[in-house]
C-alpha cells in the first residue's frame, strides 16, 4: 500500500513503515501528525485518485528531528568584470516517521508506534585549550620563573665620517701642446 501526500507544498511517495526528509515543519519532536493533503491512494488492487484531496485518506507520522540538509554552493561570475560571488545554503529540513495511511474513519493509537527512538539534540562541543585546561585536575604545577633577562648592549657611539679621500690626487699635466 502508498499514498501520495503534499506536504509544505512538495509532493511525496510514502509507505508504511518510512523515514522522509521534507521542508521545516513547526511541530515537536517526538509529537504525532496528521498528514491530510492526500492525492492518491493505492492499495495494489485498488487505487482512488483526488480531486484535489482524496476524501477521508490520512497519513500518520511522527517527527524524529529536525536538522539541516547539505550545503548547496551558488556562484556568480561576471566574465571580464572582476566580479566573483559564492553563496552558500543549508535547507532546514524535517524527519518524519511514516506510521501508517488511514482510510476514512480509521484512527491511529500511538502507543503502538513502531517509530525509533527520537534523538535527544547535543551539539558537538569542540575540545580548545581552554576547555581542556577547565576540565583537567590542577594537578600540574606552574612552571618556575626564568632568571630576569639580560640588559640589552648599550648603543654603540656613532662613528665618526670617514673621511671622503685622504688626499686629493693632484691633477696631472698635459704634456701636450
Amino acid at each position: 500500500m502508498y499514498a501520495i501526500v503534499e506536504i509544505a507544498g512538495q509532493q511525496f511517495k510514502v509507505q508504511a513503515p518510512q523515514k522522509l526528509k521534507v521542508h521545516r515543519l513547526e511541530l515537536e519532536e517526538g509529537k504525532h501528525v496528521e498528514l491530510g493533503n492526500v492525492l492518491l491512494v493505492s492499495d495494489g488492487t485498488k487505487t482512488s485518485v483526488g480531486t484535489p484531496v482524496v476524501d477521508g485518506a490520512r497519513i500518520a507520522a511522527k517527527v524524529l528531528s529536525h536538522s539541516k540538509g547539505d550545503k548547496v554552493l551558488v556562484g556568480k561570475k561576471k566574465r571580464r568584470k572582476g566580479y566573483q560571488k559564492l553563496n552558500g545554503h543549508r535547507q532546514y529540513l524535517t524527519e518524519l516517521w511514516v506510521e501508517a495511511i488511514l482510510g476514512k474513519g480509521e484512527k491511529f493509537d500511538a502507543s503502538k508506534s513502531t517509530a525509533p527512538a527520537v534523538k535527544a539534540y547535543a551539539p558537538a562541543v569542540k575540545k580548545t585549550r581552554a576547555t581542556a585546561e577547565a576540565t583537567e585536575a590542577p594537578a600540574k604545577k606552574a612552571p618556575a620563573k626564568k632568571a630576569a633577562a639580560k640588559k640589552a648592549a648599550p648603543a654603540k657611539a656613532k662613528a665618526a665620517p670617514k673621511k671622503a679621500a685622504a688626499k686629493k690626487a693632484a691633477p696631472k699635466k698635459d704634456d701636450k701642446k
